[in-house]
């Protein structure tokens, strides 16, 4: 038990972290306006969303965190609406991305986050969402039915590697899954931690090859939902926190390490 734990503490204390947003420095959800191209402050960059105030894509609340983590003191929840459309597009969208000069596109770095659903305002099985991906989505989660596979549903939340599922479980209402991305951008590989509620994180696949490219700038925390003739556009909604990029060995307790 004591060689245990301090291992664990090791761990913890040799761990950097690269970028935290976490939330902690965050008020009401309206801080997120204060970023611009022309005044990069705070941790988020905000422009993937809806024509609506802030209000309706994200929210920041201690109920929306995994209650096992007690180093973060909130989580956000994203919407999306039938407002939320992006720059004309079709496809509904609520995503913040990593506003930082830190190295979190080189070496080996760890991206974490925990995610979780609810019974109200459900994400759709029926339609495909990407979660929490790489603008080249050489990785990300995915959730529900995807485009061009057989049926009509899909209940999955899933880990895919350049498009293709490597690890999928049901995605049931009210359970925390905690991720850590273990991605090597050297050598060109990724790698997944995984475990629900407080549970410490497991590598639940080992790294495998892919393509790995970031400009540092383009890793999306939150949701992009394709459209899909005959399902209409519900109210959904996503819970996030935990999530900061670290490098060096990983933390494996839920939140990481203090900064």
């Amino acid at each position: 038990m004591k060689a245990a734990l301090i291992s664990a503490l090791a761990t913890i204390a040799s761990a950097a972290v690269l970028w935290d947003g976490r939330f902690n420095d965050m008020g009401t959800s309206a801080d997120l306006n204060k970023w611009s191209w022309a005044n990069q402050v705070g941790p988020y960059q905000y422009y993937i969303h809806g024509s609506g105030a802030v209000e309706k894509y994200v929210n920041f609340s201690p109920d929306y965190k995994n209650p096992a983590d007690t180093v973060s003191k909130q989580g956000a929840k994203f919407t999306l609406d039938s407002t939320a459309f992006w720059n004309g597009q079709n496809m509904r969208r609520t995503e913040l991305i990593p506003q930082t000069k830190a190295a979190i596109n080189s070496g080996k770095v760890f991206y974490h986050f925990s995610i979780m659903r609810k019974d109200t305002n459900t994400p759709s099985k029926n339609r495909e969402h990407q979660i929490c991906f790489f603008e080249s989505h050489f990785v990300e989660m995915k959730y529900g039915w995807i485009s061009g596979e057989q049926g009509t549903e899909n209940v999955n939340l899933q880990f895919m590697v350049s498009q293709s599922s490597k690890w999928k479980t049901e995605w049931k209402a009210g359970v925390w899954h905690n991720v850590a991305f273990e991605i090597d951008f050297g050598s060109g590989s990724v790698g997944f931690w995984h475990s629900e509620g407080g549970d410490a994180l497991m590598q639940v696949v080992a790294p495998v090859k892919t393509s790995t490219s970031s400009n540092g700038a383009d890793w999306h925390l939150g949701v992009l939902e394709l459209p899909r003739s005959g399902y209409s556009d519900g109210v959904e909604d996503f819970y996030f926190s935990g999530v900061y990029v670290e490098s060096g060995p990983i933390t494996t307790a839920i939140g990481g390490p203090t900064a």
